[in-house]
């Protein structure tokens, strides 16, 4: 249950990661229109906001990477549970300095904040990395 459960949480929390970062990069204006925010199309701006793109784009796949192939999984839910954390906690430190933002941003807030928060436990609970192991194996064999 643990592993589809982990395979499970990376699999659709990297693809909306995927999809956001997408999104951004396409066609940022329309994505964040769909959230209440509206900008316009310069070019410093769209770069701007295509930059962190990149950052959801490959997070994303190495969480799906890690839901695939399982020797992954350690790395694809640390990096997910602290992308989706800092998102949460960079609104968090908007709507203190500049208002609050529209309620489907502060549902996201949310949302993120809850993702970060699965994502964590199933790190924390999760088998030790592979190197953890075989070191931890080499010093038993070491000391038998």
């Amino acid at each position: 249950m643990s592993r589809f459960l982990t395979r499970f949480a990376l699999a659709g929390s990297g693809a909306i990661l995927g999809l956001i970062g997408g999104a951004l990069v396409v066609s940022p204006q329309a994505f964040l229109k769909s959230s209440g925010v509206m900008v316009e199309r310069e070019p410093g701006l769209m770069s701007e906001l295509t930059a962190p793109a990149g950052v959801l784009l490959m997070t994303g796949a190495l969480m799906i990477s890690g839901a695939v192939r399982l020797r992954f999984a350690n790395a694809g839910l640390t990096a997910g549970a602290i992308v989706y954390g800092t998102y949460g906690a960079g609104r968090l430190v908007s709507m203190m300095l500049h208002g609050m933002p529209p309620q489907s941003l502060i549902i996201a807030t949310l949302i993120e904040f809850g993702i970060a928060a699965v994502l964590a436990v199933l790190r924390m609970n999760s088998a030790p990395d592979t190197r953890e192991q075989q070191a931890g194996r080499s010093f038993r064999d070491a000391t038998v």
